[in-house]
């Protein structure tokens, strides 16, 4: 009576066994990617050790005393959404989006 059902004959276990030459090269290429892995850890350290260290507290950049952002309003449009609280549809938002602006408007010329 044959209990292994022609399972020493297939792929997996074949590869599985790991006789041969494919057991071998499959076990060369194991280590291969682990030394490849501790390598790129070991080379990472290094990179990491050859940079300056963070700034301490006392070396950081001090806030200015005064205001340093100027709010300059756009003229092209207004931000005002209507008076009487509905909420706008959105073919009313018209430029609250994000749409092109209009061009500035040309007196005609004679």
């Amino acid at each position: 009576m044959d209990v292994l059902n022609g399972v020493e004959l297939s792929a997996p276990a074949t590869l599985a066994d790991g006789a041969g030459p494919l057991g071998v090269l499959m076990g060369v290429a194991a280590l291969a990617v682990v030394g490849m892995l501790i390598g790129g850890f070991i080379l990472g350290k290094r990179k990491r050790d050859a940079e300056p260290p963070p700034p301490h507290p006392h070396e950081q950049p001090q806030k200015p005393d005064h205001r340093t952002h100027i709010d300059q309003h756009d003229t092209h449009s207004s931000d005002r959404f209507p008076e009487d609280g509905h909420a706008l549809s959105p073919y009313e938002l018209k430029d609250h989006g994000n749409g092109p602006l209009p061009p500035d408007s040309e007196p005609p010329r004679s």
